[in-house]
C-alpha cells in the first residue's frame, strides 16, 4: 500500500485527491502547521524552514498542492511577497528534507498554474512548449516550477501540472462570480478562460501518481475552453440566478481589485493534448454538462 504525503491537503482540491486516494486504497497523511483531528498529519512551518523530518521517511510520493490564494487578498507588495513565497519557499524546504532522507520519495507531483503564459494570451490556443508571460503571476509561476524542477535532481520523477479555472460549487472562480444577486461578466466577457471540473483535476493528479512514465509539465485544464461570458452565464442558469449580460466595467474592476484585475480581464485558450496524448480520459468534456454536474451535487 502506497503512502501518499500531500501539502494544502486540507484545501478543496487537496480534499478531493485526499478522498479519491483512501477510496483507491493509499495511505495519505498531509503536511500541515498544526495536527489534523482524525487525519495522519505531520507538522511543518514554511517561514521557520521547519518540518518533521519523519514525513520523507514516511513518504511513498509527494503531492504538492501548498500556496497562498491568488485571488482572496488586493496585491499589496506584502501579498505579492507572500503569493511567491509560500510557493517557492515551500518547495524549498520540501526539496531539503527530501536531500536530507535516508529513505526517499520516489514521485513529486506538483500543482502549478495556467498563469504561467501570462495574463492575456488572446485567441491563440497555447500549450506546455508556449513561452512565459511577463507579468506578476507569470514569474510567481516561473519561480515556482524552477523549484519543483530541482526535484529531478534527487532521481524523483517529477510531474507539474499547470492548473486552469477549477469549477467548484465550494469555493473558486464559480463563488466569486455568483456571489452577486445578479451575474455578470466581467469586461467584455470575451476573455477566453480554461476551466477544469474539480473532479477530473483530482483524477489527474491520482493518474500522474499511478503512470509511471508521465514525466514533466501537463496542461491540467479541459478540452473546451470558453469565454468568461459564456461560462457566467451557464453558472447562472445551472444555479438558477439572473444574469444580467452587461458586463462589469474595465475601469471599476481596475478600481476595485487595482492589479488583480489584469488577471480577471485577460483571458488564455489552453490545450490539454499532451495529458490526453498521456492517456488521460475527462470525465467532463463539455461546459454545460460541468457546471450542471457541480450544482446538482
Amino acid at each position: 500500500m502506497q503512502k501518499i504525503l500531500i501539502t494544502g491537503g486540507s484545501g478543496l482540491v487537496g480534499q478531493r485527491i485526499t478522498d479519491l486516494l483512501e477510496k483507491k486504497g493509499y495511505q495519505v497523511a498531509w503536511l500541515s502547521r498544526s495536527n489534523q483531528s482524525g487525519r495522519k498529519s505531520f507538522l511543518w512551518n514554511v517561514e521557520k524552514q521547519e518540518i518533521d523530518q519523519e514525513a520523507m521517511e514516511w513518504a511513498d510520493a509527494v503531492i504538492h498542492l501548498a500556496g497562498t490564494g491568488v485571488a482572496e487578498k488586493r496585491w499589496t507588495p506584502e501579498r505579492k511577497k507572500l503569493i511567491l513565497e509560500s510557493r517557492t519557499q515551500s518547495t524549498l524546504l520540501l526539496y531539503s528534507a527530501i536531500e536530507k532522507s535516508a529513505k526517499r520519495p520516489n514521485t513529486f507531483i506538483s500543482a502549478s498554474a495556467v498563469g504561467f503564459y501570462g495574463f492575456n494570451t488572446g485567441t491563440a490556443l497555447v500549450d506546455e512548449t508556449s513561452p512565459a508571460g511577463t507579468d506578476f503571476l507569470a514569474n510567481v509561476v516561473v519561480a515556482w516550477e524552477n523549484e519543483v524542477k530541482k526535484m529531478e535532481h534527487l532521481q524523483l520523477r517529477t510531474v507539474l501540472l499547470r492548473i486552469g479555472i477549477v469549477l467548484d460549487a465550494d469555493g473558486g472562480a464559480l463563488r466569486e462570480m455568483l456571489k452577486l444577486p445578479v451575474a455578470a461578466p466581467l469586461g467584455s466577457g470575451d476573455q477566453w478562460m480554461s476551466w477544469i471540473h474539480i473532479e477530473d483535476l483530482a483524477r489527474m493528479f491520482v493518474f500522474a501518481l499511478e503512470k509511471t512514465t508521465l514525466q514533466g509539465i501537463y496542461n491540467a485544464v479541459a478540452p473546451n475552453p470558453a469565454t468568461n461570458q459564456q461560462i457566467t452565464q451557464e453558472a447562472a442558469s445551472a444555479k438558477g440566478k439572473a444574469y444580467l449580460g452587461i458586463g462589469v466595467p474595465g475601469f471599476v474592476l481596475n478600481l476595485v481589485l487595482g492589479e488583480m484585475a489584469a488577471m480577471v480581464l485577460g483571458g488564455n485558450r489552453v490545450s490539454c493534448q499532451k495529458i490526453q496524448k498521456a492517456g488521460f480520459q475527462f470525465e467532463f468534456y463539455d461546459l454545460t454538462a460541468a457546471l450542471k454536474d457541480i450544482f446538482r451535487n
